[in-house]
């Protein structure tokens, strides 16, 4: 079971920046989703069925989360890190008229 584990995480860093900056935005909608389920009323959606809605799309969300990480791993996260200063920088020297 290890073995297996540490194949998948040298494939999951095998693949591109691209790739795990996707997979990481992936979670976003996955917990909006999870947590947007609750405020659906009962007499549409049981109890029951929320519950397992919300393990299964938080699950999703938490899975996608660190998929993308481990794509990514600590150069890509600081890439992505610093592309998203400069674009904030960047809208900050554009004012409006």
């Amino acid at each position: 079971m290890k073995q297996l584990l540490l194949r998948i995480k040298v494939w999951l860093q095998g693949l591109s920046f691209r790739t795990g900056v996707i997979v990481l935005t992936l979670c976003i909608p996955f917990y909006l989703l999870s947590f947007a389920q609750m405020a659906v009323p009962t007499h549409y959606l049981s109890v029951e069925a929320k519950g397992v809605l919300w393990v299964v799309l938080f699950g999703m969300a938490k899975t996608c989360q660190y998929g993308g990480l481990t794509i990514l791993g600590v150069e890509g996260y600081r890439r992505l890190k610093r592309q998203m200063k400069w674009r904030s920088a960047d809208r900050k020297e554009i004012k409006p008229k």
